[in-house]
C-alpha cells in the first residue's frame, strides 16, 4: 500500500500573502493617482514627478497645495482618489500592524530562531515522535543537558510541549528527507524513532540510514517481525517496549533486591550508568594496564573490554593492556560517566582517551 504523504505546512505563506496584497494595493493606487494627475493636469508642463508628488501628498493627507493645476474633472478625481487612497493606506497600516503583533508573526520569528539554533547543533540527538515514549526520551536527554531536536507532524502538540521548555522541534513527516535535513541529521549523533506504527518507524530508519551512514539509529518495534524489518532498514538497535518491560518485571520477581541497588539515588546526576568509550590510535591509555590508569579515582569502574577482533574480557583483569580499537565499558555515577564521555568525545582530557560514548541508564 502506498505511503500516505503528509503535506508540509508553510507558516510563512499567510504572512507573505497578506503583505503582498497590501503592497500591491498601495502600488496600484499610487500608479492610478499618478496617471490621473498627469492626464487631468491643466498645465502641459506637469511632469510625472509632479504627478507622483501630488499622489503621495494626497494619499498621506499631508496636503502641500495644488502644484498640479486641476479643473472640475480633476477635482472630482481627487475626491474619489482621496477616499480610495485613504481607505487603502489605512487598510495597509492596520494589516501591517496586526501582522507585526500577531501570533503568526511570533511563530514565524520563533521558527526562524529555532532553525538558526538547529543549524548550529553538532553531535545532537533526534527524536522522531512526540508521544509518551518521545516525551520520556526528551526529558531524559534534557536532564543530562544533551542537545536534541524533536520531529512530529502535530504542530499544536509540539508548540504546547516544547516552547515553554525551550526544546527545539521541527514540524513534518520524519521520513521526509527535507525534514530530517532540517533537523540536522548529517551532523547528528543518534536518532530515535518511536512513532506509533512499525511501518512509520521502518520508513524513518530507512530514510535516516540513506542520509547518514554513521548515524546511530534506535527504533521502536511492536514484535519480532517488525524488529527484523527495522534492522534490515538500517536500525542499529531495536527496542520492544513490551518485551523490555516484561524482562524487567521478571528480573525484579527473581531478584527483588536489585531494584533498591539500581535506585541508589533518584535525583539528577546520581543515577548509575553504563557507558562505552572507543579507544583510538592517539589515546594516551594505549599500552597501559588497566591497574595503571586513574579511572577508579575518577569514580569510574571498567566492567568489560571488547577487543577489535571481537574478544571480550568480562570482567577484565587488572593486568589487561588497553589497545587501539578497544571498547571500554565503564560503570559509575551519571556525573562521572558523562564527564568521561564528554571529555573523551571532545578530546580535552588526555587521560580519558578519545572517542564517543553511549550511555545506558540502570533504572527501572
Amino acid at each position: 500500500m502506498p505511503r500516505r504523504q503528509i503535506p508540509h505546512a508553510n507558516p510563512t505563506k499567510p504572512v507573505q500573502r497578506r503583505v503582498l496584497v497590501t503592497f500591491a494595493l498601495l502600488v496600484l493606487i499610487a500608479l492610478t493617482g499618478t496617471l490621473g494627475f498627469k492626464l487631468l493636469s491643466l498645465d502641459p508642463r506637469t511632469t510625472w514627478i509632479d504627478a507622483l508628488f501630488m499622489t503621495v501628498t494626497t494619499m498621506t493627507t499631508v496636503g502641500y497645495g495644488e502644484i498640479v493645476p486641476l479643473g472640475q474633472g480633476g477635482r472630482l478625481f481627487v475626491i474619489f482618489f482621496l477616499i480610495a487612497g485613504f481607505a487603502i493606506v489605512s487598510y495597509g497600516a492596520i494589516e501591517i500592524g496586526q501582522w507585526l503583533f500577531s501570533a503568526e508573526m511570533r511563530k514565524f520569528l520563533e521558527k526562524r530562531r529555532m532553525d538558526h539554533e538547529i543549524q548550529k547543533l553538532h553531535d545532537h540527538f533526534i527524536v522522531c515522535g512526540f508521544g509518551r515514549m518521545g516525551w520520556t526520551i526528551c526529558e531524559h536527554l534534557r536532564d543530562r543537558n544533551k542537545p536534541f531536536v524533536v520531529i512530529d507532524t502535530d504542530e499544536t502538540l509540539l508548540h504546547a510541549g516544547c516552547t515553554g521548555r525551550n526544546w527545539r522541534y521541527v514540524v513534518g513527516d520524519a521520513s521526509d528527507d527535507q525534514v530530517l535535513t532540517q533537523a540536522g541529521i548529517t551532523r547528528a549523533k543518534a536518532l530515535a524513532t518511536v512513532l506509533p506504527t512499525d511501518a512509520d518507524n521502518v520508513y524513518v530508519a530507512l530514510t535516516a540510514r540513506l542520509l547518514s551512514s554513521k548515524l546511530e539509529i534506535i527504533a521502536r518495534a511492536s514484535d519480532e517481525e517488525a524488529a527484523l524489518k527495522l534492522e534490515r532498514a538500517g536500525a542499529n538497535r531495536v527496542v520492544s517496549p513490551y518485551s523490555t518491560g516484561a524482562q524487567k518485571i521478571a528480573r525484579f520477581m527473581l531478584n527483588p533486591n536489585i531494584e533498591d541497588f539500581l535506585e541508589i539515588a533518584d535525583h539528577r546526576g546520581q543515577d548509575l550508568e553504563l557507558a562505552d568509550v572507543q579507544i583510538t590510535a592517539d589515546s594516551p591509555y594505549i599500552g597501559k594496564k588497566l591497574m595503571e590508569t586513574d579511572l577508579r579515582d575518577l569514580g569510574v569502574m571498567i566492567v568489560g573490554i571488547r577487543r577489535r577482533n571481537g574478544e571480550r574480557l568480562m570482567p577484565p583483569p587488572g593486568n589487561a593492556t588497553i589497545e587501539a580499537g578497544d571498547c571500554l565499558f565503564a560503570f559509575g555515577s551519571t556525573t562521572a560517566v558523562n564527564r568521561m564521555i564528554g571529555e573523551s568525545g571532545h578530546g580535552t582530557a588526555q587521560e580519558l582517551g578519545h572517542g564517543a560514548g553511549h550511555s545506558i541508564e540502570f533504572q527501572n
